[in-house]
């Protein structure tokens, strides 16, 4: 009995040709602001700002861990902005050359990963400061929900191929 080669598919359902009941004419989809995956990205970034304001606004006791925790938010709000701002004004059908769910894969894989260190470091270096805990927390929500569109927006699938020639 031989087991064969496996084959992974992975497909994207946060973006992509228009649906049923989605005009496909136009710059703008006025029906993406309502999907699930932009109100995902919408809930991020206000997450990820408001965990921002709080670290900025507090007293810095550890300079290089509130750095790299402002570094990895506005990185990661620009970054969900961007992806939003492709899925709402229909640029993945004009820059073809770039793959957009495999850009948006691999930025929510490192993303999510670089901005939950980055609320772990912050809340072992808040020292009881009410405002870096509230910036963690923050983080940590924003982490979630990261890995909620990661979760929601990308399925896998594992296939088995059978080796036999049996032709």
């Amino acid at each position: 009995m031989s087991h064969g080669s496996g084959l992974v598919r992975t497909t994207c359902s946060s973006g992509g040709a228009p649906g049923p009941g989605q005009p496909s004419e136009g710059l703008l989809d006025r029906l993406y602001p309502l999907t699930q995956g932009a109100l995902l990205k919408v809930a991020q970034m206000v997450t990820l700002l408001i965990a921002f304001i709080c670290v900025r606004s507090s007293f810095p006791i550890d300079y290089g861990a509130h750095s790299f925790f402002e570094v990895v938010t506005m990185c990661d709000l620009i970054m969900i902005l961007i992806f939003y701002l492709v899925h709402l004004f229909r640029f993945y059908r004009v820059l073809t050359c770039i793959s957009w769910p495999l850009s948006e894969l691999l930025h929510y894989l490192i993303g999510t990963l670089l901005l939950l260190i980055a609320s772990i470091v912050i809340a072992t270096k808040s020292y009881n400061q009410s405002v870096l805990v509230a910036g963690a927390i923050f983080g940590f929500l924003a982490s979630f929900l990261c890995l909620a569109s990661l979760w929601l927006s990308y399925k896998i699938t594992c296939i088995m191929q059978s080796s036999d020639a049996s032709a």
